[in-house]
């Protein structure tokens, strides 16, 4: 057949495959349209099934298996709490003169030695608990750090009615000026009860100094912790027959024995007569 006869059969064809794409292109296109517009946006899209749309899962971190830990980028460090260098709000300065007793049996104390047995008594009136005062005397006792490290010694809470060797009382500065003046000790500074103080069977801890500190250990940023174990080692100190020391040199850490209520004389704040293992000690006073 001569190619002229030819011409046309093509241009049919071709303008037939050209109408095809196109009826391609406009099938998409609105395919396309009811996807992104979704159920509502196009009309007839929410009679598609839901085999015929391709979906997306949402963004959502799904939980790392336990043998696999997040990359360090990928955690948020989290800033630690300010230490509490001071209880807030005020501070009761007188009490009822009475005492409640915690009724709880502690643990014995370190691991050899005479046993010494106390009891935890908080003046009624003062705002504290005395099941909380007996656990962070317990703390203070129990070191690694106190009394108990010498391997000579063991010391344990007993109930308020048991027998005892001696009671650690928390009292309100007026309480704790009396009972130490009766036991022969002055603890006031400036005219009012400061400190604390021993008298014979009786560790008596100065509420205002539980709840405040001191202004040099606040100023230096110590926390009220170290300075509330400190304040109950000294004390017991006496009790077990332990008198005032000396700073032993500037920069060095203060024997728990030193009055760091009063001063710190270059040292450091120290609440533990034992460090490193070892009893800790400076010149006498």
């Amino acid at each position: 057949m001569p190619s002229s006869a030819r011409l046309p059969v093509r241009r049919q064809r071709r303008f037939a495959l050209f109408a095809q794409l196109v009826a391609v292109v406009l099938a998409v296109g609105a395919a396309v349209a009811v996807i992104a517009e979704g159920p509502g946006g196009h009309p007839g899209a929410e009679r598609l099934a839901a085999d015929e749309i391709s979906t997306v899962p949402p963004l959502v971190a799904a939980p790392l298996p336990p043998s696999v830990s997040p990359s360090p980028s990928a955690v948020v460090p989290s800033s630690p709490a300010p230490p509490v260098l001071r209880m807030p709000g005020a501070v009761p300065s007188a009490g009822t003169g009475d005492f409640g007793y915690d009724a709880r049996s502690g643990p014995v104390l370190g691991r050899a030695g005479e046993l010494r047995r106390y009891r935890v008594a908080v003046e009624s009136g003062s705002d504290e608990d005395a099941a909380d005062f007996a656990v962070a005397v317990q703390t203070a006792l129990a070191g690694p750090g106190s009394w108990v490290d010498s391997g000579r010694l063991r010391l344990q809470q007993v109930p308020g009615g048991a027998p005892r060797d001696f009671t650690v009382y928390l009292a309100t500065a007026r309480t704790a000026g009396r009972m130490c003046a009766d036991g022969g000790v002055d603890i006031r500074v400036g005219g009012r009860p400061y400190t604390s103080c021993r008298a014979p069977g009786q560790v008596i801890i100065n509420l205002d100094r539980w709840r405040l500190s001191v202004p040099h250990f606040v100023s230096a940023g110590v926390p009220l912790e170290v300075y509330r174990t400190y304040v109950v080692n000294h004390e017991v100190g006496h009790q077990l027959g332990h008198r005032h020391e000396r700073c032993p040199g500037a920069g060095r850490p203060a024997p728990v024995m030193m009055q760091q209520t009063l001063f710190l004389n270059g040292c450091r704040a120290n609440p533990w007569p034992y460090v490193d293992g070892r009893r800790y000690t400076g010149p006498a006073l």
